[in-house]
């Protein structure tokens, strides 16, 4: 079985990442789903959250959209809305979001609220904090 399997992770934007990796681990709409080498070919879709990689025995973080997902044996793919490695994460910008949703999702006097925008914002920027590194106050 080969040690490594190639990961794109693709958003209509751009490129995000394309390398040789050992594992992923990505939340997909039936629970968190470990990918290794060699994996049975699959297609699932992605929940917003945090993707975890261990490239070069090093994990790394990248903060995610809702998206879909495709592993061949020796490929995966995934094709998601958003994308974000932690270097490129305002790490204010997304604890604001959070804050802003979390009011929403609160405040029930509001009838107005779009209940599952605000529970999306608050998953978006929560999973941008957590891959930022920083603790989420």
């Amino acid at each position: 079985m080969a040690s490594k399997i190639k990961l794109d992770i693709v958003t209509p934007e751009k490129v995000l990442f394309s390398d040789e990796i050992e594992i992923l681990i990505a939340r997909a709409i039936d629970g968190d789903i470990g990918i290794l080498p060699g994996h049975t070919p699959l297609v699932t879709g992605l929940k917003t959250g945090v993707l975890k990689i261990r490239r070069d025995g090093e994990e790394a973080l990248i903060a995610i959209s809702d998206g879909f997902m495709e592993v061949q044996p020796e490929q995966i793919n995934l094709v998601v809305r958003t994308a974000e490695l932690p270097e490129e994460i305002d790490v204010e910008r997304a604890q604001s979001a959070m804050e802003r949703a979390q009011k929403r999702l609160d405040d029930k006097k509001d009838e107005k609220i779009n209940v599952a925008r605000a529970e999306g914002a608050l998953e978006r920027a929560i999973a941008r904090i957590k891959v930022s590194g920083r603790n989420i106050e």
